[in-house]
């Protein structure tokens, strides 16, 4: 079977999500049934992979899929918590008066504090944590789940305290031939690690400066009464302080402390200056901007939260600083369980369930439910119904209203991640094939030649867009991508960097970060609605890193 052919048939299921996801908007849980039946049949077909290898590659999408469900039945419950306890209420007076422009708001809440979770927990929790609260703030909700997935871009190759690079790039690449071809060159790996950081962290810091003017831009386009792109360009100097508030502290960690802390550093440093000069009017907007009243809104835009103003009203008011607290305490806990100089990070994750070599496969699978965010989101719904001293009744309240929501998501994904998996897994055949992506990659690799650094960015989106994480999409092509550069001439670790950094992008299309961030505001079906949108960020960044990759080559 020749290469093309592979390409091809390796695409034909993506490109069949894509077309029936947004250019027909079916929604998710008709699409990726149809995607895991076609992914399976190609990989039995024409990859000749056993019946048991895609069986055992299922079995792994369903741990996968238990940690991510895990993870948004946390952040559901934990607002639903808050909306019990009337916090949810206080937060929202407490940014009217700060400032009352929704797209200030979005600078705050979805950029710098987004960025910060995404620095803490990473894998999609930043969508499924800062949706729900702008659906809380007031926002619709499938400008809510927009806004949520764009913030996974430039802080997502830190994310996790630095995950995508010291166990994708690292796991990735490192072996005795990269070693050796390093050492010749007068590097050890954690030189060249040190390289690919500082490279990756360049090209976000160059091409984030404008995303928090992308999110105002795109929600009052396509949110705003009168769908307008001027309305939200309006704020570009307070929307690029913003952006350099996170780049600048984010760049100058990468660089002298290494992958594990930019993003947690660029959020905290960028809050602590953007906040209290938001208060004293510095760069804001002289006009406020808002949504149109909500009984305007089309049907399409709600989710399923529903908040009761009048019973929210009639709560026991709590402080300020009370009702941050259980969001504060999630970022702390995420922090200090993720340190690997403590010994949370140990304790935790010594509680694992694992089923090694499926049905006697090479595939193993493993989850960490201790470790996992969704465990630390549950930890901190506890001490709230302690600390805003809630009544039982409201708390069972919340525990009902997040188990219906996560039933829908539970659907799609069953459905979604074993499709990945098998993707992933489909080197794994008889006839010694490679893998789908990999396929995908060597042939946009054989045609395009020379300006390969153009495309590097895109290799990585594409392995985010299929796994739904940087990490996956870095282990998956790296070493392919050290080798193009290597056999092309070309400096490998900006390469690799293009890589980590178009993987970053590929988040904010990634079709089961879309359907966590959905189910988390009650909007599943509107998976397309999302894609449609967040493809134009995307676009820019891929195209912006790219372009920087030719110029650093």
């Amino acid at each position: 079977m020749s290469l093309t052919l592979q390409a091809l048939l390796a695409l034909l299921p993506i490109l069949t999500a894509g077309v029936l996801l947004v250019g027909f908007r079916w929604p998710a849980k008709q699409v990726m049934p149809i995607a895991l039946v076609l992914t399976s049949g190609i990989a039995a077909i024409f990859w000749d992979m056993s019946t048991t290898t895609i069986l055992a590659s299922s079995i792994q999408g369903l741990f996968v899929t238990f940690d991510i469900l895990f993870i948004i039945f946390g952040a559901i419950l934990l607002l639903n918590t808050l909306k019990y306890s009337g916090a949810i209420q206080v937060i929202r007076s407490g940014f009217s008066d700060i400032s009352e422009d929704r797209r200030v708001q979005v600078v705050i809440v979805c950029w710098l504090f987004g960025c910060f979770i995404e620095g803490a927990a990473g894998f999609g929790t930043p969508a499924a944590i800062v949706a729900p609260l702008l659906i809380a703030l007031g926002f619709p909700a499938l400008c809510a789940v927009m806004l949520g997935m764009m913030v996974q871009s430039t802080p997502v190759t830190f994310g996790a305290a630095g995950t995508p690079i010291i166990v994708g790039i690292r796991g990735g690449i490192e072996s005795p031939d990269v070693v050796n071809q390093l050492a010749g060159a007068g590097y050890t790996f954690d030189q060249y690690l040190s390289m690919v950081t500082n490279n990756a962290a360049l090209f976000h810091a160059i091409t984030g400066i404008a995303m928090p003017l992308f999110m105002c831009a795109m929600m009052t386009r396509y949110f705003g009464k009168n769908k307008s792109w001027r309305e939200g360009l309006t704020v570009l100097p307070y929307a690029l302080f913003g952006g350099l508030a996170f780049v600048i502290p984010y760049y100058f960690a990468a660089r002298f402390l290494g992958p594990e802390f930019p993003s947690l550093i660029g959020a905290l440093v960028g809050m602590s200056i953007v906040v209290p000069l938001t208060k004293m009017g510095f760069l804001t907007p002289k006009k406020s901007w808002d949504f149109a009243d909500s009984l305007e809104w089309p049907a399409h835009w709600m989710g399923k939260f529903k908040f009761d103003q009048d019973f929210m009203t009639e709560q026991r008011r709590i402080s300020l600083f009370n009702a941050w607290l259980p969001y504060l305490l999630v970022a702390l806990f995420l922090v200090l369980s993720r340190v690997s100089q403590l010994p949370f990070k140990g304790l935790l994750t010594s509680i694992r369930f694992s089923w090694e070599q499926i049905l006697g496969t090479q595939i193993s699978a493993a989850t960490t439910p201790f470790y996992l965010p969704g465990m630390i989101l549950i930890l901190v719904v506890a001490i709230t119904y302690f600390l805003h001293k809630m009544e039982w009744a409201n708390l069972n309240k919340a525990l009902s209203e997040s188990g219906k929501m996560l039933v829908g998501a539970g659907f799609v994904l069953i459905f979604t991640v074993p499709m990945v998996r098998i993707y992933i897994n489909s080197g794994m055949n008889l006839t010694n094939q490679s893998s789908m992506p990999i396929a995908m990659a060597e042939w946009v690799a054989i045609n395009v030649g020379n300006i390969w650094p153009l495309f590097a960015p895109s290799i990585g989106a594409l392995g985010a867009f299929i796994a739904g994480s940087n990490t996956v999409s870095n282990l998956m092509f790296g070493l392919f991508q050290y080798g193009v550069a290597k056999n092309l001439a070309i400096q490998t670790h900006v390469v690799v960097a293009l890589q980590a950094v178009g993987a970053a992008a590929g988040n904010m299309i990634a079709i089961h970060n879309v359907v966590a961030a959905s189910a988390t505001v009650g909007l599943l079906g509107q998976e397309g609605n999302t894609l449609r949108r967040t493809i134009i960020p995307t676009t820019y960044y891929l195209i912006v890193v790219g372009l920087l990759g030719l110029l650093f080559t």
